[in-house]
């Protein structure tokens, strides 16, 4: 198993889980992910990557929300566990994450490469 493919998965083990409003995408949006996380998704191709970045939407956001929950990006999932980001509809883990694991899940984006979803 690759180095930053073990990282991912223990900083992904440290984010706390919360109930999001079924259907709900309102913190959805195109984000930059690690090429790591990236190998997990499945791919779109240019019109739907396309069609999705018209609207300014993740390119996996489908009629119900995220097509790839369980595979989504570290982004995506600090989104409600954070206060630097909220959830817009107030949802939120019973305790935040932790903040030297935020700090862990900034710094690994910032030493990987990142590509847009």
């Amino acid at each position: 198993m690759s180095c930053n493919r073990q990282i991912v998965r223990s900083l992904r083990q440290q984010i706390p889980s919360f109930e999001c409003v079924p259907g709900c995408h309102d913190c959805c949006g195109p984000v930059t992910t690690s090429p790591e996380e990236m190998s997990r998704l499945p791919r779109k191709t240019a019109a739907e990557q396309e069609a999705a970045m018209d609207e300014l939407n993740c390119v996996h956001l489908g009629p119900n929300g995220c097509t790839v929950y369980d595979e989504r990006p570290l982004i995506c999932r600090l989104f409600g566990t954070t206060p630097s980001l909220p959830c817009p509809n107030g949802r939120r883990p019973v305790e935040m994450i932790h903040p030297r694991v935020e700090k862990q899940i900034h710094d690994y984006m910032a030493s990987t490469r990142q590509v847009l979803v």
